[in-house]
């Protein structure tokens, strides 16, 4: 039985199973959370301890038609610069209660299109966020850059003020396919935005490419990857697109007879996997790849890699801080999402209060089932040991589950008295591993599909 047979067998190609970027899922958050939790949240972070924070802007000069995050089309600054001064208003709410001695770990800009904003837009907004606190020594400021949308002048800004990691969206290099999703995007624009970044001396570059596009053909995505290699990035995302048209109505406009077949959608993968691996990248999770010599890579090697709402990152911070509309909070305590409407966030802001709507407390086994997601995840193992120790759980009783999820994907996988681990054959089902240790009920949520 060759392994698609078996795959297609335990429903890999039919599944739709979240990401797994939090747990709960965001489908699971409820409206019983508002601003007076976050606000006690915010108190009982420690003194002189390090938080990631992360700034939303919803802006873009066009809607890509495949992209299904919160985002509004713009033609002018106008709006953006009134957002840009609500953001001012909330991380000055945020600086007057944060606890004292605060240090960024993470800073991250991301969108729509957060090089939408004008030099001065930029320079204001990093002046309010290095109020509120500085970045830790060891910190790091990424942003997120559309190469049709940069300039030197943008650059020098974010430079200046440390940015030291770039993300740029490459989807696809194929004129065709960026026609379909509606991205035009050259090779020659990407080409140049990545020299400008690094005359910068931006050092570090991560891209993300897709998968499953419409048009796309084995042949078709090697080329692309092979362009995106001669650009020597990093670190990379490979990222199933997610074609969600009840969600994202945009997507509607992407003919769904011209996307690839589940079985298909895992051979350009693995087409794609193949030659970043030849190229000297580290595969890491279910879909990244980064250098040697990059953090992420070292990360997974010494199993302190974590997993959050950008995917995987080597983090430590327990606290992610969301800035902005729909922006999803993260303390020890639970999750907190801001109001996802612009207009409801910022009414929220300039009456002078948080703009929290939704979220979760954990309870129960959340903690602990949330580790053992974040594990398979991120390592492709749990370490028995590890689980027993933090939180109390005996070996037999982890062995007992580790049987029942081997025995619903027929024994691939390896259960012993040290754990459970994921042997490379089989992990193209690892997100629905993953979801074999989720206690919610994934039956009303409509998630993107497992390959």
């Amino acid at each position: 039985m060759s392994n698609k047979t078996q795959f297609e067998k335990l429903g890999l190609f039919d599944a739709k199973v979240p990401r797994y970027t939090s747990y709960p899922t965001a489908p699971q958050f409820s409206a019983e959370l508002g601003a007076s939790q976050f606000l006690g949240w915010i108190a009982q972070i420690p003194e002189n301890s390090k938080i990631s924070l992360y700034v939303h802007v919803p802006f873009c000069r066009r809607l890509c038609w495949f992209c299904a995050c919160r985002t509004q089309g713009t033609t002018t600054l106008s709006p953006v610069a009134s957002y840009v001064e609500t953001l001012k208003q909330e991380l000055a709410l945020l600086a007057a209660n944060l606890p004292a001695g605060v240090t960024l770990s993470r800073l991250h800009w991301g969108g729509g299109t957060p090089t939408l904003l004008d030099p001065a837009m930029m320079d204001d907004l990093c002046g309010a966020i290095f109020d509120v606190a500085p970045m830790a020594d060891d910190g790091e400021f990424s942003v997120e850059i559309d190469p049709n949308e940069i300039s030197e002048d943008r650059l020098e800004v974010l430079a200046r003020h440390g940015m030291n990691r770039a993300s740029i969206g490459v989807q696809d290099f194929n004129p065709k396919i960026q026609k379909t999703i509606g991205r035009d995007q050259s090779y020659e624009i990407t080409r140049d935005a990545v020299d400008m970044i690094r005359a910068q001396g931006v050092k570090s570059l991560n891209a993300d490419i897709l998968y499953g596009l419409p048009h796309q053909t084995n042949a078709g995505i090697s080329e692309s990857v092979q362009k995106l290699l001669s650009l020597s990035p990093d670190r990379v995302a490979l990222y199933g697109y997610a074609h969600v048209p009840w969600m994202a109505k945009r997507q509607q406009l992407i003919p769904a007879d011209a996307l690839p077949s589940a079985t298909e959608r895992l051979d350009l993968f693995e087409t794609a996997e193949t030659l970043f691996l030849a190229d000297g990248y580290d595969g890491i999770g279910i879909d990244h790849f980064a250098l040697p010599t990059d953090g992420l890579s070292a990360a997974q090697k010494s199993g302190t890699m974590r997993r959050n709402f950008q995917g995987y990152t080597d983090d430590q911070a327990e606290v992610l801080i969301g800035v902005g509309a729909s922006s999803i909070s993260r303390f020890p305590q639970g999750y907190a999402q801001n109001a996802p409407s612009t207009s409801a966030h910022v009414s929220a802001i300039r009456d002078g209060t948080f703009s929290t709507v939704r979220g979760h407390v954990f309870q129960g086994q959340d903690k602990l089932n949330a580790r053992l997601i974040e594990a398979v995840m991120c390592d492709f193992a749990v370490d028995s040991n590890e689980i027993s120790q933090v939180f109390g759980v005996s070996h037999a009783a982890l062995k007992s589950d580790f049987d029942r999820v081997n025995a619903r994907f027929e024994g691939l996988l390896q259960v012993d008295d040290n754990g459970l681990f994921i042997p490379k054959d089989a992990r193209p089902l690892t997100r629905l591993i993953a979801q074999a240790f989720d206690a919610y009920d994934q039956g009303k949520a409509k998630h993107s599909s497992a390959v």
